[in-house]
């Protein structure tokens, strides 16, 4: 038998697998295909201060090995996720969940953590810091130190629950980044964020996305991700969680040797909507190929 527990900030996962923010809906939409309850636990639909429709249609192009989306943060607003959707996932998710927070100012962060803090489901808040600084010149907070400290600083003075600072692959030195979130107080860090990409149409001679760009995802991206998880892991001192690319147990094994604790799976949800399922049946197997009794030895 092989041990797939794992604890993460506190909590105990039964396994390191979770389906990252903006892949895996609320979870009940899951939920009607399997028992979602075998996963370790899931990173639900960014949530902002307001309702927001998102970005203009175009917005999914495909790629070769990923895709590209600039979905717009469409979200129904925290107050009715909290009215409405909250509800609807106890009903069939009996775990700690990670709520994933969205904002355009310091004072949206705040404000809406401080409302989802008080959700009894709620086990950790993800802290999106790859969302524009309408104050600041339209720059995403995660880019820069400074401005990714003041949210975390700003988010931790209204929480109680453990906050992951989820960081931008779009920078040049992603350890000074996540050593800034540390400082401030972050409990741990989550990564990667999409990487910035676009697609032309040869026909209409124009991008394929409305947006013009959009963050690319998918297995193309995953030794990018691997190479900043081990960066990351050996900056800082708190818990790193490691997503980008991550397709099979075997990926996942990967990353956990980089340093992450546990792995968000993203993109492969939206091809195969069982394969966050898939990749927790097959762990226990790769492990025993690979001598590993247990996850924590890694």
């Amino acid at each position: 038998m092989v041990n797939t527990k794992v604890s993460l900030l506190g909590i105990t996962l039964d396994n390191p697998v979770i389906p990252a923010s903006g892949t895996f809906g609320y979870g009940y939409e899951f939920a009607e295909l399997y028992d979602i309850n075998a996963l370790g636990t899931f990173s639900f639909k960014g949530t902002t201060r307001e309702p927001r429709f998102g970005n203009p249609t175009p917005r999914i192009a495909e790629c070769t090995a990923g895709m590209i989306n600039a979905v717009g943060l469409q979200n129904p607003g925290v107050e009715k996720v909290i009215s409405e959707e909250l509800p609807k996932l106890r009903k069939v998710f009996h775990k700690p969940v990670m709520a994933n927070v969205s904002g355009f100012s310091v004072e949206d962060y705040a404000c809406t953590a401080a409302l989802l803090d008080k959700e009894e489901q709620v086990g950790w808040i993800e802290i999106n810091v790859s969302c524009p600084n309408v104050h600041g010149g339209g720059m995403s907070f995660g880019t820069e130190p400074k401005a990714a400290a003041e949210v975390t600083t700003a988010v931790k003075k209204v929480t109680t629950k453990p906050i992951i600072l989820k960081l931008s692959p779009n920078v040049t030195d992603i350890t000074a980044i996540a050593k800034a979130c540390e400082d401030a107080g972050a409990d741990g860090i989550s990564l990667i964020n999409t990487l910035l990409g676009m697609r032309i149409d040869l026909k209409t001679r124009k991008p394929v996305i409305a947006n013009t760009m959009g963050g690319f995802s998918g297995p193309a991206v995953f030794p990018v991700a691997l190479r900043m998880v081990y960066q990351t892991a050996r900056a800082v001192k708190i818990p790193v969680i490691g997503m980008g690319g991550v397709t099979s147990a075997e990926d996942v094994l990967e990353m956990m040797m980089a340093g992450a604790k546990a792995v968000e799976v993203g993109a492969a949800n939206l091809i195969d909507p069982f394969a966050s399922k898939k990749i927790v049946e097959n762990l226990p197997r790769a492990m025993e190929k690979y001598g590993i009794k247990d996850l924590n030895e890694l």
